[in-house]
């Protein structure tokens, strides 16, 4: 989660792009074929504001992730505000600001897997991969990411890789799927 300072920067960041880029963005958009088809998606959805969550969901299918560029892109078609659609996309944790890697982890934290040890599944990764929750690793190998719930309490602790989740992960298990992902690469 970004912090309150980040994120009103983020809002006035965006809206100050939005009048400054609008034009180039546009340019840029007929260009990419990516763009036609989320604005056809769009048209499906007759432009409506309401629709945004479908959008997003959309977008991200196409290109990977939210990009700013692209939310101010969304937010011109919609005619919402930049930051209205900046704060739907980060309310909810399964859009996603930044490129993924080509692996992803996801430590579930909901009280049944924090309870039996997801906390310190998380620290296990978080000091093997040399990131922190949230973020990537410089070689964009693994995503470590957590999750409030995955809804899976009866198997905790619950770890999800490359979308499979994984029942009851000890730190051995969890490090070992990860140092394989980290030492090949792929």
């Amino acid at each position: 989660m970004l912090a309150l300072q980040d994120h009103e920067k983020m809002i006035a960041s965006l809206s100050n792009r939005k009048q400054n880029r609008l034009p180039q963005l546009l340019e840029h958009a007929s260009g990419d074929k990516r763009f036609k088809i989320l604005e056809a998606h769009m048209k499906k959805h007759q432009f409506k504001q309401d629709a945004l969550i479908e959008v997003l969901h959309k977008a991200q299918d196409l290109f990977g992730y939210l990009e700013h560029d692209l939310l101010l892109f969304i937010a011109y078609k919609l005619k919402l505000p930049a930051s209205r659609v900046y704060g739907v996309a980060t309310f909810y944790h399964f859009f996603t600001l930044k490129p993924k890697g080509r692996h992803t982890c996801v430590v579930c934290m909901g009280t049944a897997c924090y309870v039996k040890g997801g906390d310190k599944v998380l620290a296990a990764v978080e000091k093997l991969a040399g990131v922190k929750a949230g973020e990537t690793t410089a070689d964009n190998a693994v995503s470590l990411l957590t999750a409030r719930c995955i809804g899976a309490c009866g198997i905790a602790p619950a770890v999800v890789y490359d979308g499979t989740v994984t029942p009851r992960q000890t730190l051995e298990a969890a490090l070992e799927h990860v140092k394989e992902w980290i030492s090949h690469g792929h």
